[in-house]
C-alpha cells in the first residue's frame, strides 16, 4: 500500500506521497469538515499526543515488577478495567491472580518449548499515553479511561496509573496481550496511528486541544529514540549519544560531514509533503477558506530544513562551539 503521510481515520488521506495531494478518478477536489479541522489544528501547532509502547513483560514476575513500579510500590496503586483501585503491599499479586497470568505464562512456555532461541510471547503490553506539561491531569486520565474502554473493554484486560511527577503528565496503561476470547493483541504501526487519533479525539472531548498528525507532515524529520537512549541522554549518560557526537565531531574537524544514505529519501519525502500541503491550500482557496489557505502556506514556509540525525548533531555541536566562543569574548567584571 502507498504510504499515507496524513491519516484522518475513516476520512480520505489529506496528503498522500504517491498522489501528491491529488484525488483519484471520479473523486471531487473537496475537503470534509473533519479534514479542514485537522488542517487547522496542524498548522496552528495544536499539541500532539504521544502514544508509545514502552515494552512488555514475558513472565508473570516481570508483569508484577512493572505493575509494582507504575503503582509506586502500592502507594499510588492502579485502576483496573472494572474500576477497582488496587493499592497497598502486594497489590500486584491480586492483579496477576485475577488475570490468570501464571496460566498464560505456562501455556506460552509449552508452546515454544520446542523452538530453541525463540522468545516466548509477551504476557502484557506496556503503553504510555502522554501530553505536554500544563495538561490537566484529571482530564488526561478521563480521556485515557474512555480510550481504553473503547479499545479493550470485554476483550483485553487492562489497568492504568496516572503519573504527574515527571514534568509531562502521562498514564501507564498495561494491557493483557491475550484476550478473553483467546486472540493475541499485535501492535503494528497502523495500530499506533489509530490509537493516536482516538486518544486525541477523547482529549478534545474533554476540552483539551490535541492533535495526531504524523511527524513528517509537521516538518519534523527526527524519529524518537528508544526509552533507554532518551532517559540516559536526559541524564547525560547516554553512550549512544556520546559515541554519535564524538563521531560527528571528528568529521567536523576533518572539514565536512559525510552524507548519509537516507538523506535522499528525506528530501524526497519533504518535497512530497510540501506538494500535498500546497494542493490542500489550493483546495481551501476554491472552497472559500482563504485565511486557512494562507496559514497552510505560512506553515510550509516555516518548516525547518530536513536534517538527518547526524546533521542535527552537527548543528547542535556548532551551536555549542559558537556559544562558548561568545562567552570567551565577554569582558570579565
Amino acid at each position: 500500500m502507498p504510504k499515507r503521510t496524513v491519516d484522518l481515520g475513516a476520512q480520505r488521506p489529506l496528503l498522500d506521497i504517491v498522489s501528491y495531494g491529488r484525488r483519484g478518478p471520479g473523486r471531487p477536489n473537496t475537503l470534509t469538515p473533519a479534514q479542514r479541522e485537522h488542517i487547522a489544528r496542524t498548522v496552528r501547532r495544536t499539541p500532539e499526543v504521544m502514544v508509545k509502547v514502552s515494552g512488555g513483560a514475558r513472565t508473570a514476575r516481570g508483569v508484577g515488577q512493572h505493575v509494582d513500579y507504575i503503582g509506586r510500590e502500592g502507594e499510588l496503586g492502579i485502576e483496573t478495567d472494572d474500576e477497582e483501585r488496587l493499592r497497598g503491599e502486594g497489590f500486584e499479586k491480586a492483579l496477576l491472580k485475577d488475570w490468570r497470568l501464571d496460566l498464560d505464562a505456562q501455556q506460552a512456555r509449552a508452546l515454544y518449548s520446542g523452538a530453541p532461541g525463540r522468545k516466548t510471547p509477551k504476557l502484557v503490553h506496556n503503553i504510555v499515553l502522554s501530553m505536554p506539561a500544563g495538561t490537566p491531569p484529571d482530564k488526561l486520565l478521563k480521556a485515557v479511561r474512555k480510550f481504553a474502554q473503547e479499545q479493550f473493554a470485554l476483550t483485553h484486560r487492562y489497568a492504568m496509573a496516572l503519573h504527574t511527577d515527571q514534568g509531562s503528565p502521562h498514564v501507564h496503561l498495561v494491557v493483557k496481550a491475550m484476550s478473553e476470547q483467546g486472540e493475541r493483541l499485535n501492535i503494528r504501526k497502523a495500530t499506533l496511528r489509530e490509537w493516536r487519533q482516538e486518544f486525541a479525539r477523547h482529549l478534545r472531548e474533554q476540552g483539551i486541544g490535541a492533535n495526531a498528525t504524523e511527524r513528517a507532515v509537521r516538518g519534523q524529520t527526527q524519529a524518537s529514540k528508544t526509552d533507554g537512549i532518551y532517559r540516559t541522554s536526559q541524564r547525560r549518560e547516554s553512550t549512544y549519544w556520546r559515541e554519535r557526537a564524538e563521531s560527528v565531531a571528528r568529521e567536523l574537524r576533518n572539514g565536512n560531514i559525510r552524507a548519509e544514505p537516507g538523506k535522499a529519501n528525506l528530501l524526497q519525502t519533504r518535497r512530497d509533503v510540501e506538494h500535498g500541503w500546497r494542493a490542500a491550500s489550493q483546495i481551501l482557496e476554491r472552497e472559500g477558506q482563504p485565511a486557512l489557505a494562507a496559514e497552510v502556506n505560512r506553515f510550509v514556509e516555516r518548516m525547518p530544513p530536513p536534517r538527518t540525525e547526524k546533521e542535527e548533531i552537527a548543528k547542535k555541536l556548532r551551536e555549542l562551539v559558537r556559544a562558548k566562543h561568545i562567552d570567551d569574548q565577554q569582558p570579565i567584571r
